[in-house]
């Protein structure tokens, strides 16, 4: 009887469909993949990496808002003849050396578990050949290559997870002007143009992740989100594996959806009770590429690495996007930036990948520390340089079996207790160098 009851269990486990409203699609679990991985690569590339001014939005910048930003005006008034169009710039997207396996090593080598392209942002033009994007995508026109696919391949050869961005607007798309001018009374956008896009790419790419994008102008019911996440859920390719965020419709950022990005850079100030994901830029002033881009405005390796160490603490994941050239490189310095988190995760990635937060997530008595863990085992990263050899530990509770070592070095480190009820103080060794200035301490028998 108990076999049959587990039986019956699993197939109304593997049985269960979920309806399209948010209470029953909020209660879908997240497949367990995405927490377990942690760090993640963003990619935005398209056609405004060939403006490569102002920012990823320069479209609109110029044209769209009102009054347009006068840089753009100048920008476009001293570089390119009276009457050039934006489209005029998609035949400048050439990608000729876009060459994904590099790509892809790079990701590898910075120890990132999923990566995610822009397959589609405001501007419109898909990265992939969509039938719903005649002339505006990747292989119409620009590059004339199947990019989404190409980079698709190469990652996945690598047992990396693969994700896509997608912007449900478009700035400029008529279908959308005539619904939003209908103020979404209509749905001819969603209905001829958006929807039959997204089924069409999850069906051809199977994507592990969909990052969705560009929903605020519209509550969720004009983008019908609710019925294309039910389908996504039961019965798509990836129905089992898939994760989604929270951009589905105005009002649904931190509410609905699979995880909460809740703000592009968002920063909790204490542990969110729902999964979460802070989506930051190494460029901190642009998601695509920028022509005239300064060092000085680019996070150097121990931002990245602070960044990513307080994320992971506070129950995040950790997207960090890098915007190629148009011609299809990753900035050298990017790249530089990428291995550099690589080679400290190589260390000090046990604190990090499939961690849990522990019961204190940070402390800054004598150092700047925050805490993971991973069952009994708490991990203290410090990520400020220390004036001496001893380090303070006041939430740890330990016991005669406690041990600390750190990690990339497994001597154990003398140690004595702060008071009988908790704390430690640590005798360091010389600290090593490290890549993003920040070591970890594991301890082992604290509570």
């Amino acid at each position: 009887m108990f076999v049959f009851l587990v039986a019956a269990a699993l197939v109304g486990q593997t049985a269960a469909r979920y309806t399209a409203n948010w209470t029953s699609l909020d209660s879908r679990p997240l497949p367990s993949w995405y927490d377990e991985a942690k760090v993640g690569i963003f990619v935005h590339w398209g056609v405004f990496s060939a403006v490569g001014f102002k920012s990823e939005w320069f479209w609109w910048h110029w044209q769209g808002q009102n009054p347009p930003d006068t840089s753009c005006v100048l920008y476009m008034a001293m570089n390119y003849p009276p009457g050039f169009s934006y489209a005029e710039f998609a035949p400048k997207f050439h990608a000729q050396f876009f060459n994904p396996e590099q790509w892809a090593d790079i990701f590898k080598a910075s120890g990132a578990k999923y990566v995610v392209l822009t397959a589609k942002h405001h501007e419109g033009f898909t990265t992939w050949g969509s039938p719903y994007s005649w002339n505006w995508n990747s292989v119409d026109n620009g590059p004339h290559r199947d990019l989404v696919g190409d980079l698709g391949e190469a990652v996945r050869k690598r047992s990396l997870h693969y994700g896509l961005y997608n912007s449900l607007y478009e700035w400029f798309h008529p279908l959308y002007l005539a619904d939003k001018k209908n103020q979404f009374k209509t749905q001819q956008f969603v209905a001829d143009k958006l929807l039959p896009e997204l089924y069409n790419m999850v069906v051809r790419y199977r994507p592990d992740l969909i990052w969705s994008d560009g929903d605020w102008e519209a509550p969720d019911t004009y983008w019908n989100s609710t019925e294309f996440l039910a389908w996504l859920y039961n019965d798509s390719p990836v129905k089992d594996t898939v994760v989604t965020n929270d951009r589905w419709g105005a009002g649904c950022a931190c509410k609905h959806g699979g995880y909460y990005n809740c703000a592009d850079k968002y920063t909790p100030g204490e542990l969110p009770k729902h999964k979460w994901e802070k989506c930051t830029s190494v460029d901190s002033l642009s998601w695509g590429y920028r022509w005239n881009m300064k060092l000085s405005e680019l996070m150097d390796l121990p931002s990245i690495i602070k960044d990513l160490v307080r994320t992971v603490a506070l129950g995040g994941n950790y997207l960090l996007n890098v915007g190629p050239t148009p011609d299809g490189m990753i900035p050298v310095v990017f790249e530089e930036r990428l291995r550099g988190v690589g080679a400290w995760l190589e260390i000090n990635g046990e604190a990090i990948y499939t961690s849990k937060p522990w019961r204190v997530q940070t402390e800054n008595t004598t150092a700047s520390i925050w805490y993971t863990s991973k069952g009994n085992t708490v991990y203290a990263i410090i990520t400020t340089k220390l004036s001496k050899y001893t380090v303070q530990l006041l939430e740890p509770k330990t016991s005669v079996i406690t041990k600390v070592t750190l990690l990339g070095d497994p001597k154990p480190l003398a140690w004595s207790p702060l008071s009988p009820s908790s704390g430690l103080s640590i005798l360091l060794p010389q600290l090593p160098y490290s890549p993003g200035e920040a070591w970890t301490l594991k301890l082992e028998g604290v509570q």
